[in-house]
């Protein structure tokens, strides 16, 4: 099979950031959110809540960034490389993450129920956002060969 699309194959000039085409609408759809949630929970419940909703967006951004980048540097390089890579990833990041969340949590800073929600809100709006794009998105068309 044939699968036509216009990303570069592995190991070309610019086959990453041709595997990257929904970071404009996700990063966007998160920056939003920061612009409007940071300055309403400084607003509504102060300073540190502020900076508990402006990590929590932060987090999110910065783990699915990882991931992304991960994937599309292993797809672009060699696709076998995809599910060892991703599911590398994945764990190393599990393991960061609740690592430095325990100890953000044994610092008892108020901060944190603030981050908690942001983090979920965060997800939800990326996910979205990337559903959106992925919906929205042409779908490699093949062309069945006459053998």
């Amino acid at each position: 099979m044939d699968f036509s699309t216009d990303a570069p194959p592995a190991g070309q000039p610019g086959a990453i950031r041709a595997r990257l085409p929904y970071l404009r609408l996700t990063l966007t759809a998160c920056a939003v959110l920061a612009v409007v949630a940071v300055p309403l929970a400084a607003l509504l419940r102060g300073p540190t809540s502020a900076a508990g909703v402006a990590a929590g967006v932060g987090l999110v951004v910065a783990s699915y960034l990882i991931s992304g980048l991960s994937v599309a540097w292993a797809d672009a390089l060699n696709p076998r490389l995809l599910m060892p890579v991703g599911l590398g990833t994945y764990g190393i990041k599990i393991v960061i993450l609740g690592v430095g969340m325990s100890a953000v949590a044994a610092t008892g800073w108020s901060g944190l129920p603030d981050m908690g929600v942001a983090i979920i809100v965060a997800v939800v709006v990326w996910t979205g956002a990337h559903l959106t794009w992925a919906l929205r998105a042409p779908l490699p068309y093949t062309q069945p060969r006459g053998d």
